[in-house]
């Protein structure tokens, strides 16, 4: 089988998040899929395989090293890129459609610059008091640096954090016993000539990573919410992966009525797998 590893959302390689693309995937059982995800160590390995939907392109399963998840962000690029050079051809040119387990999501895409369409909310609204109280302690914070908190779960389960600026999102050192299954994005503004105008950190212990280094579901849930509800403009940018030493650039704009995440996605590794 061909394989790509493609790194996602920043400008200049090793930079992003890596992602493990296996192509022609069918065969392989779910048992494999899933060894070779927890092989490759990675925060999202994909499969692509043949679409279902005939409005798709291809279809595509998504594992973390301990899971399967039916969407995420920057696996979502990643393999978008990866089928266009390995010659995937779109029904409509300019736009590819992925078929994966929350449905079917659209991916503009110029060159190594790709989009997609946010996808909507499979849980959302406020967390409960003894929700915020666990991702107080867990993060490490006092209560009343939350400035917001809601469910915006598109997936991955996230829930999103608002603190008052990207300095308090770079400086959380969490307990990550604490978090006991929840999956916590935090962002925060950054000042006039910060890298971006937000700052964000994703907190995952429950996928096989503490921290994801760039994340394109999370960054959707951010999008959706904070745009929709007045608490950020229609357009803004975000610097995540600070604070593992990577340099993630994410777009987060409306078009069409639509909220799209936009990012770089680079092919570093081509090659052969046999499994």
């Amino acid at each position: 089988m061909r394989f790509s590893q493609v790194d996602v959302f920043a400008q200049d390689p090793l930079r992003g998040n890596p992602l493990a693309v296996v192509h022609d995937a069918q065969g392989l059982s779910d048992e494999q899929l899933a060894r070779f995800a927890n092989w490759t160590n990675l925060s999202e390995t994909t499969f692509l395989l043949p679409p279902t939907d005939p409005a798709a392109d291809y279809r595509v399963r998504i594992f973390t090293v301990s899971e399967e998840l039916p969407f995420a962000g920057h696996p979502t690029l990643g393999s978008a890129r990866a089928w266009l050079s390995a010659g995937g051809q779109p029904h409509t040119p300019g736009e590819v459609v992925q078929e994966c387990g929350a449905g079917l999501v659209r991916v503009r895409y110029d060159g190594d610059h790709l989009a997609f369409a946010a996808p909507g909310f499979l849980r959302s609204g406020e967390v409960s008091e003894s929700e915020l109280r666990q991702i107080v302690a867990a993060l490490r914070i006092r209560p009343d640096q939350v400035r917001h908190a809601q469910w915006i779960d598109n997936g991955p389960g996230w829930v999103g954090v608002v603190l008052d600026s990207a300095a308090e999102v770079l400086a959380l050192e969490p307990d990550y016993t604490a978090f006991e299954g929840l999956d916590v994005g935090v962002i925060g503004a950054h000042g006039l000539g910060g890298p971006a105008d937000y700052e964000v950190r994703a907190f995952v212990p429950g996928l096989g990573v503490t921290e994801d280094p760039v994340t394109g579901s999370l960054n959707a849930g951010f999008g959706v919410w904070l745009i929709r509800t007045g608490l950020a403009p229609d357009r803004f940018t975000v610097r995540q992966g600070t604070a593992l030493g990577r340099a993630g650039d994410v777009e987060l704009y409306v078009a069409d009525g639509q909220v799209w995440v936009s990012g770089r996605a680079q092919v570093l590794i081509s090659g052969e797998l046999t499994l």
